[in-house]
């Protein structure tokens, strides 16, 4: 599968923007982390771009066809990349029992809900543009904050730091972050959505 198979995957079963903005934001962590580790940054980034396609249409978890069984059973038909599949399944390892064992799973598990973490944290600035986050210690601050953006897990946060190996806050969130700042206008994320004033 390629990027533009993926994307086109992700937009025929997702209608929201937001989470397809969540979709595009891990491709950019996954590609970044790729680079850094000289892997494979197309199957990486795909990886990242589909893996809640089908969340949209199948959020009861609870389902026996709940996200991601059905995302995996149908990709699986298609005959997609078999390591694709398993990040999937691992990002998602209390449903599916699949934990992150390779490189790329645990990377999958590591920016997913970062992701999300940094983009409440531009969503609050005045700006809402994610590239006017300069200093760490301003993510850090709102970390600190256990009410802002609260159904964030920091704790499987710093585990999957922990087990790619990475410092949280010299190395994984300025990775992800700027990976993200890249791509700020895609993300909705460059304060155009403001309205204008006066």
């Amino acid at each position: 599968m390629d990027r533009a198979e993926a994307w086109a995957l992700v937009t025929a079963h997702t209608r929201s923007l937001s989470l397809q903005h969540h979709m595009l934001a891990v491709e950019a962590a996954m590609r970044a982390y790729a680079r850094r580790f000289g892997e494979d940054e197309q199957l990486w980034g795909v990886a990242g771009l589909i893996h809640d396609f089908d969340y949209e249409e199948h959020q009861d978890m609870d389902a026996p066809d709940g996200h991601p069984v059905w995302g995996i059973r149908y990709l699986r038909a298609q005959g997609a990349d078999e390591r694709i599949i398993r990040a999937i399944e691992a990002h998602a390892a209390e449903r599916t029992g699949v934990n992150p064992a390779s490189l790329m799973e645990k990377t999958l598990v590591a920016v997913d809900e970062l992701t999300g973490f940094l983009t409440a944290v531009a969503l609050v600035r005045p700006t809402k543009d994610i590239r006017d986050i300069t200093k760490i210690k301003s993510v850090r601050d709102k970390w600190k904050d256990r009410s802002f953006a609260a159904a964030v897990n920091r704790e499987e946060i710093e585990h999957a730091a922990q087990a790619l190996g990475v410092d949280l806050w010299t190395e994984h969130v300025p990775l992800v972050l700027e990976a993200m700042q890249a791509i700020a206008a895609d993300l909705g994320l460059d304060g155009s959505a403001l309205a204008p004033t006066g």
